[in-house]
């Protein structure tokens, strides 16, 4: 093995520890407020701070909370199964329009505290959608 052989094969390994640190952190988030989103009263959300909640129909609150947990299954499942993998991108890309959307609603309602966690979340989606796709993508199973 030369040199560059290793500098590559250890390069290629920091994208795959980085990108399956990001899908764990990603389904960790999106898991949990999935869950909250999809389970618990409306009243207790508002309580916790989701005020959103309040002004949006309910249908809308718990399709949310379980596109959520649709989405925390799927950005891991597929890639540690290597069963479709290529459902992982997709899901990561899911996350991103949860973000972009999330956003523009606590924008809109003045909730500025909450914007840099959604896009922090926002960044890490891309990331893990963009890996998936170009930097190290997971092969199916033969």
């Amino acid at each position: 093995m030369t040199f560059e052989n290793t500098v590559s094969a250890s390069n290629g390994r920091g994208w795959t520890i980085g990108l399956w640190v990001g899908q764990i952190a990603l389904a960790g988030m999106f898991g949990m407020s999935g869950y909250m989103h999809a389970f618990t009263p409306i009243e207790a959300l508002a309580q916790m701070g989701m005020g959103w909640t309040l002004d949006a129909p309910l249908a809308l609150v718990r399709f949310i909370g379980f596109a959520e947990l649709a989405g925390a299954i799927g950005v891991l499942l597929p890639a540690l199964t290597r069963i479709l993998p290529l459902l992982t991108p997709l899901a990561a890309l899911g996350f991103s329009v949860i973000q972009a959307l999330a956003i523009g609603v606590h924008l809109t309602r003045g909730e500025f505290s909450v914007v840099p966690m959604n896009l922090v979340l926002l960044a890490i989606a891309l990331f893990v959608a963009w890996g998936r796709t170009r930097k190290a993508p997971i092969a199916p199973r033969a």
